[in-house]
């Protein structure tokens, strides 16, 4: 299969193994272009009977995905939403890497908050470099709440407590700190998270792509369908993000300097925060 017409995705098929790698400069923000993109990369692996192993990187060192365009959030959320009935768009973007009959991995060499950890959360695996790899969901500090299946996600890999330590503190968490709560599967260093990733994507490949799908589609069946998890959240993302707090708290993050590179790769802990304190 071709793929072709990707401005902020690099795609590289050999072997059963698909390397993608987000190249969408400053900090591969998902915004409306990287989501149409993944979306139309999701669909289309899902259907390429070439591919049986999916590899996610990043080309900035710094981001792997930062976190999702919050000036996009405020367009989207102008105004309070009606309940909705089925899982939005951008947690049917991440659940579809997790349904599909592929292995999907993260190899993290970078930050990946809010909307970004949300992404890696949904893939099979994720394995974090140590000293690069941040991972977050720092919403609830904006007056918002995890809207991309985050909710869902943290707590059947850690359980509730953990999961609400990382969803209510809004802090940072290393690679090493990530692999102890379960948040991903191992912190590898720097100079063996390639051949470590890439040796089990190549390995996992070589196995009959019946058995693959038919072995995540059991462990899936260990846990209960996520879908009415997803809409809950869906339906309590939308009442947080028009609530007028939110409003303010979205906007003074954007005034003070998110989504810029010095804020996002040093001090935006330090940022949300503040905005809360002020």
């Amino acid at each position: 299969m071709a793929y072709e017409n990707y401005t902020a995705l690099k795609i590289n098929t050999d072997g059963g193994v698909a390397d993608i790698t987000i190249d969408h400069p400053p900090l591969n923000l998902f915004d409306v272009t990287l989501i149409t993109e993944m979306d139309r990369l999701g669909r289309e692996l899902e259907h390429d009977d070439e591919v049986r192993v999916i590899v996610f990187e990043s080309a900035n060192p710094d981001f792997f995905i930062a976190h999702a365009d919050v000036s996009m959030i405020q367009a989207l959320t102008d105004n309070a939403q009606p309940r909705p009935s089925e899982p939005n768009m951008f947690q049917q973007m991440c659940d579809r890497f997790r349904r599909m009959p592929k292995v999907s991995i993260a190899k993290i060499s970078g930050i990946a908050r809010g909307g970004g950890s949300e992404f890696v959360l949904s893939l099979d695996m994720r394995f974090g470099a140590i000293g690069r790899a941040v991972l977050s969901q720092p919403e609830v500090a904006l007056g918002i709440i995890p809207g991309g299946s985050g909710t869902q996600r943290l707590p059947r890999l850690m359980g509730r407590g953990r999961a609400l330590e990382v969803i209510l503190g809004c802090s940072d968490f290393d690679a090493e700190e990530a692999a102890q709560y379960g948040y991903i599967n191992r912190a590898l260093a720097p100079e063996e998270i390639d051949s470590f990733v890439y040796g089990l994507a190549r390995r996992i490949a070589l196995f009959p792509a019946h058995a693959l799908a038919a072995a995540k589609r059991a462990a899936a069946a260990a846990e209960p369908d996520p879908v009415a998890g997803l809409i809950e959240e869906a339906a309590a993302f939308n009442e947080a993000a028009a609530h007028p707090e939110a409003r303010r708290l979205m906007q003074s993050f954007l005034d003070n300097g998110g989504q810029t590179v010095d804020v996002e790769r040093g001090g935006l802990e330090d940022l949300v925060a503040r905005l809360n304190r002020d």
